[in-house]
């Protein structure tokens, strides 16, 4: 097994979370094969079943086979599962939605939206879909990838976001109106992964189209986030993010945290950013020496470091995977090797999981068809993970979330990322010879001059699985900045043909001084805080 870790260090230099092209030892091909055909077929039952009885609604309700909106109104599946068509191979689908997206998408809603969500799933999804444009067959721009419809849209759904990262700490709001801006009664408190999980999206955007705004205000919740650390190294789990005060202090790296995490790794990485991977070391460090008992992680009052709630999340799968990225490859394993014992006792992975009783936690027994994050590149897990989801959540209209793995009841609803990623990493971990496996033997040209050298090859997936191509980004780094100095150059000697740029809310409107808000809800869960953690909607006592 420490052989497959060790590849996995190799392969995800530029953060695959798949290496299948050393994965397959002891699989022939005929196996490989029939697995590859195995996960199409649940592939397109799932999205089937969503364009005849859910679209336009964001999800597919497997059970009763109708569809519903849950995060905005976009026909959420197709976006996160656009990118997924073409990994499977099928570019003429890949066209088709590319197109209907375009004619039927309109941001300008008046829909309260995560902030989160939409960014990782629509502005990741659509930003994916356009450096890979070129490759499903779509004719491209002039100049892409530094232009195109699809990045146009994901621009604009960006901007809709740009609203909420107007406090006083640079953090954003957790939901904004993508019509009306933020609500002045909003919450002011949200997950920390509600505040350190733009940097990839949004530095790409920025980079594509010269406007330094996106990177900017991702950087700055960045440092603002990292600021509020506790002397002890750690970072909570809700902040207010008008005062930076915590109000839920219990620290891990599970759900509401989970990827900020990742994306100090990940945006260190594609943007060789040495301040991003200083920021992961030391919390590294803290997260070891106060988190970590017998290769479990749990979490741990803030300030103290002591034990608050002794439990392993589904959530915190990718932590193996993100070690091996830093070369931790014995943690990983240790730690992978637990959360895969997890997942035999039930044939998924419960949301929650009681370390000391081993068994899982009340009312967190549910599994939603997450996908199997903590290393892909066991191909034993890769195929008890198909046959488990294929046995337990197959229904007629789709695939159904997991309500209590101890009993297998089924829940309502098929969230769009089990296109987006479970799918997705369970094909590419059979499929050694994808494009995204490409070590640099095929490339493609873009650019404005043409001269740009891209899809080479170590890609980077943000948290939703939408890969992303690091080479795009310096290829109209240069060519945006150039265009944006000629236009000042032309701007100056003539009338000015746009408004000046929006200067950032000054402190004083979100907060007069001496003001205290009333008791707030909780952007991310969905009811008040009272108790000492809330995770994912679910608020737990200490019972």
């Amino acid at each position: 097994m420490l052989t497959f870790f060790f590849s996995t260090v190799f392969c995800a230099a530029f953060l695959s979370p798949i290496c299948s092209h050393v994965s397959g030892r002891g699989f022939s091909e005929q196996e490989m094969s029939h697995y590859r055909d195995r996960i199409k077929s649940m592939f397109y039952h799932a999205y089937n079943s969503y364009l005849e009885n859910a679209y336009p609604y964001d999800e597919l309700r497997p059970l009763t086979c109708d569809g519903q909106d849950t995060w905005g109104s976009f026909s959420l599946t197709l976006i996160d599962a656009l990118d997924t068509l073409l990994i499977l191979g099928n570019h003429t689908e890949f066209q088709r939605v590319a197109a209907l997206l375009q004619d039927s998408v309109d941001f300008d809603i008046d829909v309260n939206a995560s902030v989160f969500e939409t960014n990782i799933r629509v502005v990741g999804g659509l930003l994916s879909a356009h450096l890979l444009s070129k490759r499903a067959g779509v004719k491209v721009e002039e100049g892409w990838p530094c232009s195109g419809p699809l990045l146009r849209m994901a621009e604009d759904a960006a901007r809709k976001l740009l609203p909420a990262f107007q406090t006083p700490t640079g953090m954003p709001y957790g939901t904004v109106n993508l019509l009306r801006g933020v609500n002045p009664s909003e919450t002011p408190v949200t997950c920390t992964a509600g505040v350190g999980t733009f940097i990839l999206e949004f530095s790409t955007l920025s980079r594509l189209t010269g406007d330094p705004v996106f990177e900017r205000v991702a950087r700055r919740a960045l440092r603002a986030l990292w600021k509020t650390r506790s002397d002890i190294g750690l970072v909570g789990n809700h902040i207010d993010v008008i005062t930076s005060k915590w109000v839920a202090q219990d620290a891990g790296i599970g759900a509401g945290v989970d990827s900020y995490f990742e994306y100090l790794v990940k945006g260190a990485i594609m943007l060789q950013d040495e301040e991003l991977l200083t920021m992961f070391h030391e919390f590294d460090k803290s997260i070891k020496n106060y988190t970590k008992f017998d290769d479990w992680y749990l979490w741990v009052q803030m300030h103290k470091g002591t034990v608050s709630m002794p439990v392993f999340q589904s959530l915190e799968a990718f932590w193996p995977g993100l070690q091996s990225l830093i070369g931790d490859i014995s943690s990983a394993t240790k730690s992978f090797l637990n959360y895969y014992s997890v997942w035999r006792q039930f044939g998924g992975l419960p949301e929650f999981y009681s370390i000391p009783q081993g068994y899982t936690v009340d009312k967190r027994e549910g599994y939603p068809l997450r996908p199997a994050t903590g290393d892909p590149i066991f191909m034993q897990l890769g195929r008890d993970a198909i046959e488990s989801i294929d046995k337990i959540s197959r229904v007629k209209c789709g695939f159904a979330t997991v309500k209590d793995v101890r009993d297998h009841k089924l829940d309502n609803r098929m969230e769009s990322f089990f296109l987006a990623e479970t799918i997705k990493y369970l094909y590419l971990l059979f499929d050694p010879e994808n494009f995204l496996h490409n070590t640099g033997t095929e490339f493609e040209l873009g650019g404005f001059q043409g001269d740009c050298v891209l899809s080479a090859g170590g890609y980077i997936f943000n948290t939703e699985a939408h890969p992303l191509d690091p080479a795009a980004l310096h290829c109209c780094t240069g060519v945006q900045e150039e265009r944006r100095q000629l236009r000042d150059i032309l701007f100056s000697l003539t009338e000015p043909l746009e408004p000046p740029p929006t200067r950032e809310a000054p402190e004083s409107i979100a907060l007069k001084p001496g003001e205290r808000r009333r008791a707030p809800k909780l952007s991310c869960p969905v009811q008040p805080f009272s108790a000492r953690l809330a995770v994912m909607g679910q608020v737990f006592s200490e019972n």
